[in-house]
């Protein structure tokens, strides 16, 4: 049983469903920053994540774009710059508030319904839009709730 919940039931309630109700804006979303770089952007990635308070309410998603045959360490060397947990996305992963995602380098993604979705990069010769496929899906999932940073380059990889 909710201790406040109890205490409330003597209070008249003017929307009975209130409770029920996500208190935090568009149908409870939380924002999603997508920020997007250039390989070079890591200086960039370091800076930002170390002036944000590690309580901001923000999800913050990094798409680096890489060779795919490139290893990363993007999410080992950001956890130093931040407070906040810094992961690397795996297929079904949920975003959740005052957490930082980094994008494996053999994978699209996208979000959907709260979660990051990986697909295998092809190999194809061409461009890969890495960074504008995840902000379309970011842009669709949670409207005016999505933020965008580009802090390099274009998405040509």
């Amino acid at each position: 049983m909710n201790p406040q919940r109890s205490s409330r039931k003597s209070q008249p309630k003017a929307d009975p469903e209130a409770e029920e109700k996500p208190q935090n804006g568009q149908n409870g979303l939380f924002p999603v920053v997508g920020i997007g770089a250039s390989a070079g952007g890591l200086e960039a990635f370091t800076q930002l994540l170390r002036h944000l308070p590690s309580d901001i309410g923000m999800a913050f998603v990094i798409i680096q774009h890489m060779s795919p045959d490139q290893e990363s360490m993007l999410s080992v060397i950001l956890a130093r710059s931040t407070q906040m947990p810094v992961h690397d996305v795996t297929d079904g992963m949920v975003v959740v508030p005052n957490q930082v995602y980094v994008i494996p380098p053999k994978f699209s993604m996208t979000i959907e319904r709260g979660m990051l979705k990986l697909t295998p990069r092809s190999r194809a010769r061409g461009i890969f839009m890495s960074v504008d496929n995840f902000l379309l899906s970011l842009s669709a999932e949670r409207g005016n709730k999505a933020l965008v940073i580009m802090l390099y380059g274009g998405d040509s990889y």
